[in-house]
């Protein structure tokens, strides 16, 4: 079997062209960062109620950022969940 040397590239414009690329992306994103999240919150044996007192929020809240299916997330969530965990918040544009 051959494979193509920009696979990605033929499957971003599968995306596009069947009008869910923007979709299929922030859930890919949202899904990256409930992830970190929770391991970053498993090796510091942080539970979901510690880290919404670290936050300052609800554990509502916590879990709304945990919930990979969930791509309603603010900046200010995002760099209050990092600095809670001793992190720091990175963002890109490329």
């Amino acid at each position: 079997m051959i494979l193509k040397e920009n696979m990605k590239s033929d499957f971003d414009e599968f995306l596009v062209d069947d009008g869910i690329y923007e979709d299929v992306n922030d859930i890919a994103i949202k899904r990256v960062i409930a992830y970190q999240l929770e391991q970053e919150m498993k090796a510091q044996n942080i539970t979901k109620t510690k880290m919404a007192e670290l936050m300052n929020t609800s554990r509502a809240v916590v879990n709304r950022l945990l919930n990979p299916d969930n791509s309603s997330l603010t900046l200010h969530t995002l760099e209050s969940a990092t600095q809670a965990l001793g992190k720091r918040l990175n963002i890109s544009i490329v």
